[in-house]
């Protein structure tokens, strides 16, 4: 799920568990702190790709090499959001990149009111990506991360994909399978699909550990999705965490009208766990 229709569907979740957040002011929620975090540097960068330069975000502990992390934003790109989540997850110890996947279009920020942008402005940046730019920009990051001293090259990487990055999260461990340990989508949109190239066709030609966090509403649309992700997963062999949480499609970033903190404090530590195991 990510189209047209969300705005109005979600409004439903609006008031639900927000604590002192206020969705008209467009404020975006402090995530709580990392307990015992390393010490970090963060930089923009810019990335050399076949189809132009991508802006980016690099964050990673200033000591030492740590494992690489590749995250995929949702529909609304490259933003203070995604920088926070990166940085924490920076201070968790793993060297993060956040890219901006519309770098073709226009360098960030491509959503202008953040995660609240109202869908309509930025859905002809999704619709103009195709699935081979996500392979070919997934092959060009894991390539760049690894030319970076501070990606630990002995340990697998890790990316996680939200709403639209569902999707590309799993091709990008499909042009490196032998790189990707980890993949985490969050309210992944499109992840079960009629298509030859959906992406639970694709997870066979991966070796990466999975944890699949499904919005209910997401779910109540697809109910049978999940079982058809499970299958693939069995079917490749590989292990998978899918499960459906009480919360609505958008609900991990901190800036977006249903962000639930409860819910995405959940995420996190799956996570966290997911990347504990598989790059270990």
């Amino acid at each position: 799920m990510c189209d047209l229709n969300d705005q109005e569907e979600l409004k439903k979740y609006t008031r639900r568990d927000f604590g002192t957040w206020a969705a008209s002011a467009g404020l975006l929620t402090a995530l709580p702190g990392v307990a015992n975090a390393v010490a970090v540097a963060e930089r923009e960068v810019s990335i050399t790709t076949p189809d132009g330069t991508c802006d980016a975000y690099f964050v990673a502990p200033t000591a030492g090499a740590a494992p690489g992390v590749l995250v995929w934003p949702d529909v609304f790109g490259l933003r203070p959001a995604f920088r926070q989540m990166g940085r924490r997850l920076a201070e968790s110890g793993y060297s993060v990149l956040v890219v901006n996947p519309f770098y073709r279009q226009k360098k960030a920020p491509t959503a202008a009111q953040g995660g609240q942008t109202p869908i309509a402005e930025v859905m002809p940046l999704m619709q103009a990506l195709t699935p081979a730019m996500h392979l070919s920009d997934g092959k060009t990051f894991v390539a760049w991360l690894d030319a970076q001293k501070e990606v630990d090259k002995a340990r697998k990487l890790g990316t996680t994909g939200y709403c639209m990055g569902g999707p590309i999260a799993v091709r990008t461990a499909t042009v490196a399978p032998g790189r990707v340990g980890a993949v985490g989508t969050f309210h992944g949109a499109a992840m079960v699909t009629a298509a030859p190239d959906s992406p639970h066709r694709l997870v066979a030609q991966t070796q990466a550990r999975y944890l699949i966090a499904v919005a209910e509403n997401d779910d109540t649309k697809d109910p049978q999705a999940k079982a058809t992700l499970r299958a693939a997963f069995d079917s490749a062999k590989l292990q998978a965490e899918v499960e459906v949480y009480p919360a609505a499609h958008g609900w991990c970033p901190p800036d977006t009208q249903v962000y639930d903190a409860a819910q995405s404090e959940r995420a996190w530590a799956r996570l966290l766990a997911t990347f504990g195991t598989a790059l270990a």
